[in-house]
């Protein structure tokens, strides 16, 4: 019998035995239900497409990072022991070592929003209300000097939002 042969025979006495070695499996897992889909398809996008009901303040965020963010992202948002939060305008340019932070890297506000509401606190994710959420973000926004400290941020009005290196980013075609 030729090489390839032998390795046609081979593949498909494998293709044949590892069929039935799958038919005798476990059966471990199950296809998730359209409810458990739905709690984890939340998804936002630049546009704010998908930003949930509700709303919040810097004053109200400010209580709830002190409680929950404050361990891991220090003071105000000053970092320490993880990443910081608010600063390094103007060093994403020039000679000096970039500072990417909320209000000198991230281009859009409704990022900020939906990594928080899926990703924070690391030792409990997803935990926040969706007020909760807005509220810590609009407290970080303020930190870095994006909104005022009245100003609230809701669906509506978070997409509007103008984040300071908004522009700094370079669009390229991939390859043709």
């Amino acid at each position: 019998m030729s090489m390839r042969r032998q390795g046609f025979a081979a593949a498909a006495a494998f293709a044949v035995f590892s069929s039935a070695a799958f038919a005798d499996s476990p059966n471990l897992g199950r296809l998730a239900t359209p409810e458990e889909i739905a709690a984890w398809d939340i998804g936002v996008g630049p546009d704010g497409a998908g930003l949930p009901p509700g709303g919040g303040a810097p004053k109200q965020g400010e209580a709830i990072f002190a409680a929950k963010c404050a361990a891991c992202h220090g003071e105000k948002g000053a970092g320490k022991p993880n990443d910081t939060l608010v600063g390094g305008r103007g060093t994403l340019v020039g000679d000096q070592a970039p500072v990417k932070t909320v209000g000198s890297f991230w281009p859009y506000a409704t990022t900020i929003f939906d990594y928080v509401r899926r990703a924070m606190p690391l030792n409990e994710p997803k935990s926040l209300t969706s007020d909760e959420v807005y509220a810590v973000v609009a407290y970080i926004l303020q930190l870095n000097g994006v909104i005022d400290e009245n100003e609230v941020i809701n669906a509506q009005t978070l997409p509007k939002i103008q984040m300071p290196n908004r522009e700094g980013f370079v669009i390229f075609a991939r390859g043709k």
